[in-house]
């Protein structure tokens, strides 16, 4: 399609697909955002399929999860929009990916680390910071680091945007064009050929017509979600706090996880305040009803 309005590559879809096909581009942003520590040479990328179900499926993350060659996992994702579960849900990530590298009887000492990169197109914290790091170290001696199995970094692109806009280097120069990517003026001053190539890849991937209309489903899926999930929360207000979250987590786990069985239901009925709102917070990050009731007793395996 000549001349097509281009995608944007902060919605998930397209930034997978961006990524996937240029994983030098993708080496460069990993290295762009983590600038202190030594530079990754290579990746292999180990998730690059999008199946039909991840266009519309409700609370599904489209990721991508890249190996180096010293088994470092790098789980890279552009994360939309904020809510109450996505810090749990991002741990809950980084902490089975660890955990899916051994088997019964290996040897601890093979564990890799396993390294979060999200790029967040909203601001998370109340604070003139942008880009966050987060390890295992002391609480009152960050500098002292108990272990760096699992690694997060942070980036919140509207505020580094605005702080980094005019710092140079890498880093700036990828948050500008994630910012600006539809501005000729912006991105005739970014040279980085990383950038450039994943540019060409973008309006490439604008002008393909199956591209364009996978990323309209994923788009209304996003909204669907979105919406579910605000008319569930103003349902509560209507009914009664306690009655409302009853109500609101009903619907979110049909939602998610198809008819609930009769032991989960009565579960509900019978729930406190502070139960349900503990639920609510796990259910966008949960991948099973197991895990949305963890700590307590929940209904068999379906």
């Amino acid at each position: 399609m000549p001349n097509a309005p281009l995608l944007d590559p902060k919605l998930d879809l397209v930034f997978k697909r961006l990524f996937t096909d240029l994983p030098d581009s993708l080496l460069d942003l990993i290295n762009a955002v983590r600038s202190d520590q030594p530079p990754v040479v290579e990746v292999q990328i180990l998730n690059p399929q999008i199946l039909p179900e991840d266009l519309t499926g409700k609370f599904i993350v489209l990721d991508i999860l890249a190996r180096d060659v010293h088994g470092q996992l790098f789980n890279i994702e552009m994360q939309a929009r904020n809510h109450d579960g996505w810090p749990s849900r991002v741990v809950y990530y980084l902490a089975r990916n660890l955990g899916r590298q051994l088997q019964a009887g290996d040897d601890y000492s093979q564990l890799q680390p396993v390294i979060g990169i999200h790029l967040m197109d909203f601001e998370l914290f109340d604070d003139e910071r942008a880009c966050w790091q987060f390890e295992l170290c002391d609480r009152r001696r960050p500098s002292v680091v108990f272990d760096r199995s699992l690694q997060l970094y942070l980036v919140e692109l509207p505020k580094a945007d605005r702080l980094h806009s005019q710092a140079g280097g890498a880093l700036a120069d990828w948050i500008a064009y994630l910012e600006h990517w539809q501005e000729e003026s912006v991105m005739q001053e970014i040279e980085r050929p990383a950038i450039r190539k994943a540019h060409q890849q973008l309006q490439a991937l604008s002008g393909d017509e199956l591209v364009r209309h996978q990323a309209l489903v994923r788009e209304r899926a996003l909204y669907a979600e979105r919406t579910v999930v605000a008319a569930a929360e103003a349902r509560g207000k209507a009914e009664g706090k306690t009655e409302g979250l009853r109500s609101a987590l009903y619907n979110l786990l049909q939602l998610k996880f198809g008819a609930l069985p009769m032991a989960i239901e009565q579960r509900l009925m019978t729930a406190c305040e502070d139960e349900l709102t503990g639920w609510i917070g796990r259910v966008l990050s949960a991948e099973t009803l197991e895990q949305v009731f963890e700590g307590g007793e929940v209904a068999p395996k379906r």
